[in-house]
């Protein structure tokens, strides 16, 4: 049978959607990357924010037209919208023939396999949460040298303005031999760039009795040949520990950067966040940060725009940013999910302001950006080469450790690519150009810097 998927949102789902890619095709199904094709449609959906339920509603109808003029003759919804809205995507998308939430992966077989039954549409609630391990198989949807490995499933923070704990359930963890077997899998198939992953990763191993368990889980890493740049994403300001710091500063392999969502940087916000701190604690942990990793790159996000956020509290974010001076930033705008503790609040922010006020701290970051930007030039470092540019065939791009795929800048390349160089290869490229957020280089240097 020809199976056409459709994965959207963030690298935790598309670990999701590799998953039950793998599945089928062990199961002897062809997977085809034409709509027009599939006799099977699925569609891994996102239900975060009210955009990602939309591009996900979208996503759905659109694939729901193969089933008038192409050969589908069945349509699959995955994923975190079925986990919000499994009834009302029954009720109100008849094209629909099966939905399976977060943790029924593996009855992605089933669905796919039996027939549509008239007047129903077969749902799949596991007793057992899911989380998947090294046996089961995967179809890498990322380029040959890189892939996201997803250590740990869930969440316990009580995040007013998130419903992620409604979606995934609990925080639970992988244990660390399933990960390193994993890791050591895919070094052997050409991966060179391993991406951590989880709605928290600082908390990896704490169900496990272990609370240093990333920081054993990176030097682990460490020692895996083949694999030669480990990064961390997701990290929880509450939780970074020293040992974490000295793991990853410690450890050659380990990128140096740190991705931590911040969120905000008032104290009021932050309350009523149900995050905690504000902006003296944030800064004495960015500077702890700073001081255990030398060198390394910060990433951050922030929301703008939360019921009762006032102008000074935007204020004093834009005053922590312009202090901070984080390498990478992110800003959001709030969404309101009626699922959230926040659904309730008064005092709601406009949205002409909220998309203002993500203006302006996206100016200030610009700036900082492009200054930050400008101290590489002239310096040596190693870039991880990515293939043929996006933006251009006659230039080739790549990514430096300390930029996270697809969501940081990037390294175009103009120069001293040879005939030799294929993507995965990492390279000395010496800096000459500086933008806001992407850089400009040639490969030509001999002995890249440290």
């Amino acid at each position: 049978m020809k199976i056409g998927f459709v994965s959207l949102g963030c690298p935790k789902n598309l670990v999701d959607s590799e998953v039950m890619l793998g599945l089928l095709a062990q199961s002897g199904n062809e997977i085809t990357t034409s709509q027009e094709d599939a006799e099977v449609i699925v569609v891994n959906t996102c239900g975060f924010i009210e955009s990602a339920k939309q591009e996900s509603i979208d996503t759905i109808l659109e694939m729901a037209q193969q089933k008038i003029k192409g050969k589908c003759r069945k349509l699959i919804v995955a994923g975190c919208l079925v986990e919000r809205y499994r009834k009302e995507l029954m009720e109100q998308i008849p094209e629909i023939d099966a939905v399976i939430g977060t943790n029924e992966i593996p009855d992605i077989l089933k669905v796919c396999g039996e027939a549509p039954q008239i007047g129903s549409v077969p749902q799949y609630q596991s007793r057992e949460l899911y989380l998947y391990s090294d046996f089961d198989p995967r179809v890498l949807t990322t380029p040959g040298y890189s892939a996201y490995v997803k250590i740990a499933e869930g969440c316990d923070h009580p995040c007013s303005f998130c419903v992620i704990p409604q979606m995934r359930g609990p925080f639970r963890s992988r244990p660390m031999d399933s990960i390193l077997r994993e890791a050591s899998s895919l070094a052997k198939q050409g991966i060179k760039e391993l991406n951590l992953i989880g709605q928290d990763t600082t908390m990896y191993g704490w169900d496990l009795e272990n609370r240093r368990g990333l920081a054993d889980l990176i030097r682990g890493l460490g020692e895996v040949e083949g694999i030669e740049w480990v990064r961390v994403l997701y990290v929880y300001p509450n939780n970074v520990y020293d040992e974490l710091l000295e793991a990853i500063a410690q450890t050659p392999s380990a990128c140096k950067y740190i991705d931590i969502p911040l969120q905000h940087a008032s104290r009021r916000v932050l309350k009523s966040m149900k995050r905690g701190g504000n902006r003296s604690s944030l800064s004495r942990l960015i500077e702890r940060i700073r001081s255990g990793i030398p060198e390394v790159a910060i990433r951050t996000t922030m929301i703008v725009g939360f019921p009762g956020e006032k102008e000074e509290d935007v204020d004093e974010l834009m005053g922590f940013v312009e202090e901070m001076r984080f390498d990478r930033l992110g800003v959001f705008t709030y969404s309101d999910e009626e699922e959230c503790a926040a659904y309730p609040l008064d005092d709601k922010v406009p949205e002409d302001v909220k998309k203002d006020r993500q203006k302006r701290l996206m100016e200030l970051q610009a700036g900082i950006s492009r200054e930050k930007n400008r101290q590489m030039i002239g310096k040596c470092l190693p870039v991880l080469v990515e293939g043929l540019s996006k933006e251009s065939d006659l230039l080739w791009e790549g990514r430096l450790s300390t930029q996270a795929p697809d969501i940081d800048g990037v390294v175009y390349l103009n120069d001293g690519v040879s005939e030799q160089t294929r993507p995965g290869d990492i390279v000395p490229v010496r800096i000459t150009e500086a933008h806001e957020y992407d850089l400009v280089g040639t490969v030509q240097c001999l002995v890249p810097s440290v």
